[in-house]
């Protein structure tokens, strides 16, 4: 492999990693209060959130079918259901949607 293509990747992997090595050596001897903690606790459910949410209304050029499956979803996981049991649900949801 040609060496500026390895500087690349080196490089790459350098630019990844610094970005989740501070926060652990900077921040590990501070203590947080419980508002923040609670704050830093709750970013990834927002960030899945914002990725996920938009892409429901906008899987089809009807938003119905992706309401639907986020519905059955949200209800099949409420209910304790499985991730596999879950999937099979929204999947037969969307199927009888779409049969009809």
């Amino acid at each position: 492999m040609r060496s500026d293509i390895m500087f690349i990747i080196l490089g790459m992997g350098i630019v990844t990693y610094i970005p989740r090595m501070l926060p652990l050596t900077v921040f590990h001897r501070i203590n947080l209060p419980p508002f923040w903690r609670g704050v830093l606790r709750n970013v990834p459910y927002a960030t899945l959130g914002a990725l996920i949410i938009p892409g429901i209304f906008l899987i089809q050029d009807d938003p119905w079918f992706g309401i639907l499956g986020f519905v059955s979803a949200v209800l099949a996981s409420w209910l304790g259901a499985n991730v596999m049991i879950v999937v099979f649900v929204c999947v037969l949801v969307l199927t009888v949607y779409t049969m009809l």
